[in-house]
């Protein structure tokens, strides 16, 4: 199957062409490996976009029988992983038909994420994380006190931050034996992210807030003030600066000079009274990309002016991705038309 790309006009005030896919279904997740795009639709399909080739096809890959329920690329350059509340974790890639790499009977597949230099893959289902290395065989479990609410990998490819009630579980991946350390606060704690140094680790909160911790001296951080749940957070390319949505703008946080303790934010952006829900950090410049409930895309930075990409339309922007030579920004919207911005030359 695929589905054919529809050009638009570029809105004023933006710079760039905007090629539009109507996938018809949420866009729940994106992500990039290489020259390809992916998006987790609701209706159980991945979809992968060429990026050198907007005016050409998709693929569509039926990876669930059931709903998508996330997305990651895979240690393979252009390939993915799915995970779907049909229990199974999925491989997908443009000219191969998908592939089972793994499957928990009677659960969701409800996080994945993978880091290609270490070739580790990690993903949720409940309370169990279960890891596979590069030789594959049996995955390592790891159980965790209640259900994960989200997976990183840091930049080295050799920890794994676990998220669940209370708290944070960082594992050491080489080890098969080794207990976690963990990193305590009470509630509900979401999406996590670790800072590109691997000092820091923040969480996204089930209330309207942000945790963190400073793991060379255990030093703790709370950000809260937002309008509505964080539902996307970046950092930028140095790690100097962490994007939040949750708001009516762009929240930055310093993470210069002993972190944001202590420190208020910045902010950038703005789109009337619509909240921010989703934000990525350009591969290369200190700047990000935000989508806003209401439609807006836009590309800016504490300070500086902002680029808007696209004007509010009413479908909100549930996901960004941004390919590897920051000329590109893929988004994923709640009604499933899905947008690529391409601000190469002519």
């Amino acid at each position: 199957m695929s589905d054919n790309v529809t050009a638009t006009a570029t809105p004023r005030g933006s710079t760039g062409r905007i090629a539009t896919f109507p996938f018809g279904d949420y866009a729940v997740a994106a992500a990039v490996n290489g020259r390809l795009f992916a998006v987790a639709l609701g209706d159980g399909t991945v979809r992968l976009i060429d990026s050198e080739t907007l005016d050409g096809e998709s693929r569509t890959v039926r990876a669930h029988n059931g709903a998508t329920l996330c997305l990651a690329a895979d240690i393979d350059k252009g390939a993915f992983l799915s995970g779907g509340d049909d229990g199974r974790l999925v491989r997908c890639t443009f000219a191969e038909e998908p592939q089972i790499v793994a499957e928990v009977k009677n659960r969701w597949v409800d996080h994945v994420t993978a880091h290609a230099g270490s070739g580790i893959r990690a993903y949720a289902s409940g309370k169990d994380v279960f890891v596979l290395g590069k030789k594959g065989g049996e995955p390592r479990k790891l159980t965790h006190p209640t259900s994960v609410g989200g997976l990183a990998i840091n930049s080295k490819g050799k920890r794994l931050a676990v998220t669940h009630y209370d708290g944070v579980s960082l594992w050491w991946l080489a080890s098969q034996s080794a207990e976690p350390v963990r990193l305590e606060w009470k509630g509900s704690h979401l999406q996590v992210i670790w800072s590109p140094d691997g000092d820091y680790v923040l969480t996204t909160m089930q209330e309207n807030a942000l945790h963190g911790w400073r793991l060379s001296d255990g030093e703790h951080m709370r950000m809260t003030g937002y309008g509505t749940k964080i539902r996307s957070m970046a950092f930028s390319r140095r790690g100097h600066i962490l994007a939040t949505g949750g708001s009516e703008r762009v929240i930055c946080w310093p993470f210069t000079g002993g972190g944001p303790m202590g420190k208020a934010p910045t902010e950038f952006g703005g789109a009337g009274d619509a909240f921010v829900t989703a934000v990525a950090a350009h591969p290369i410049h200190d700047v990000f990309a935000a989508g806003f409930e209401n439609g807006a895309l836009m590309i800016g930075q504490p300070g500086a002016g902002v680029r808007l990409v696209m004007k509010p339309n009413g479908n909100a922007v549930t996901c960004l991705a941004w390919n590897p030579d920051g000329d590109q920004l893929l988004a994923g919207t709640e009604k499933g038309d899905v947008h690529v911005a391409d601000f190469r030359p002519a």
